[in-house]
């Protein structure tokens, strides 16, 4: 039989949508199963403030009369305002291994792209920056981390066989924490600290952060700014973000420096590696999935590096290796033996200079392609 694609108007396929990783991946090691609930709130409609200037379509491919793949495509008015690129993003693209499958789906979002005027399409990219994004081209037997997207091999394979090609890689390392303070990094920080008048917010508990917690995610927008892709936050989308986690993320995990005004200069928000927790929940809080997502939170030894970020002003001045002192400390202190560093731009080598100060080796890869239309 041939192939079917859908486009999904309902809630109910919908669901179907969101459901087709569980079953495709079921039993794989490396996959890392998001929350339910916490895609639900992404994918929705009436639920995801990005909608509010994006125009967003998703698709089902159906073989045998099962769902067999899954598309979205996403035309950010905002990223198109900003860039100037008349460009679709292809995001959460998954498929089983069937070139009938995989075509099917690309062409679908191709010619929606061109009905819309675009140019081009590159992906997999989501609503924002903060989403999942780029396909996995190495590191496919390397465990998989909770902000970043895992996918079987040949989907590359696919990808290319369409016409797409690379457009910017994304790279990312495991490093190893020392069982001690890094005196040469402990000695580059106290410098920092004095030479521009710089201190540690020192937090005791997680609402603590809730009064500075716009103001980190300012930062963010100010960091990220000109960094592929990126599209500032709207109010709406940092408002969402803090809703969902600010609440949940571990405290003494995070480490907010700030200046002499008391103002966020820098910030980094690691938390413990939840991979295994959720693998276990299967993407699902109840009956029991709370309970291994509790237990990873408390005993781990492995953190995943969320979000890193320093004020425009004061980036190439030492700050990052202020950050660093602080994770070094805060890791030693809960005997974390290694962290993943999640997505890095391949290009960014101020980001990766970060590592010198440790062992660290680069394990994956992880590639945007582009095709023009």
């Amino acid at each position: 039989m041939g192939v079917t694609i859908k486009l999904v108007t309902a809630i109910r396929e919908l669901k179907q949508f969101i459901s087709f990783p569980y079953s495709l991946y079921a039993g794989n090691p490396f996959w890392v199963p998001p929350l339910r609930f916490t895609e639900m709130q992404t994918f929705r409609w009436d639920k995801n403030p990005a909608f509010e200037f994006c125009e967003v379509k998703y698709w089902l491919a159906f073989k045998n009369g099962k769902v067999a793949g899954r598309i979205a495509g996403i035309l950010n008015n905002r990223y198109i305002e900003a860039w100037g690129k008349k460009t679709v993003r292809f995001g959460y693209i998954e498929f089983i291994d069937d070139e009938q499958v995989s075509g099917a789906l690309l062409k679908t979002v191709e010619n929606w792209s061109k009905e819309k005027g675009m140019a081009s399409l590159h992906g997999p990219l989501g609503f924002t920056d903060l989403d999942p994004e780029g396909m996995l081209v190495e590191g496919f037997e390397e465990p998989g981390t909770m902000g970043a997207i895992y996918n079987f091999s040949y989907y590359p394979v696919h990808l290319e066989k369409n016409g797409y090609q690379k457009d910017v890689d994304w790279v990312e390392f495991e490093v190893k924490v020392p069982v001690d303070i890094n005196e040469k990094l402990k000695r580059l920080a106290e410098v920092v600290i004095r030479k521009h008048h710089l201190k540690v917010l020192q937090i005791k508990k997680s609402k603590e952060l809730l009064p500075y917690a716009k103001e980190i995610f300012h930062v963010l927008n100010e960091s990220y700014e000109g960094l592929y892709g990126v599209v500032p936050l709207t109010e709406k989308q940092i408002d969402m973000y803090i809703n969902q986690y600010f609440r949940l993320i571990r405290h003494d995990y995070i480490s907010v420096i700030l200046d002499q005004e008391d103002q966020v200069a820098a910030f980094g928000i690691t938390i413990p590696s939840l991979a295994i927790a959720l693998r276990k929940a299967r993407g699902r809080l109840l009956p029991f999935g709370f309970i291994h997502l509790l237990r990873a939170s408390r005993k781990n030894d492995t953190v995943e590096m969320c979000l890193i970020a320093v004020r425009p002003d004061l980036q190439g001045k030492g700050v990052n290796a202020l950050l660093m002192h602080e994770f070094n400390k805060i890791y030693v202190r809960h005997n974390i033996l290694k962290a993943e560093t999640n997505p890095e731009l391949e290009t960014n080598n101020k980001v990766q200079a970060q590592w010198k100060f440790f062992e660290a080796r680069q394990h994956k890869r992880r590639r945007c392609y582009i095709k023009y239309v």
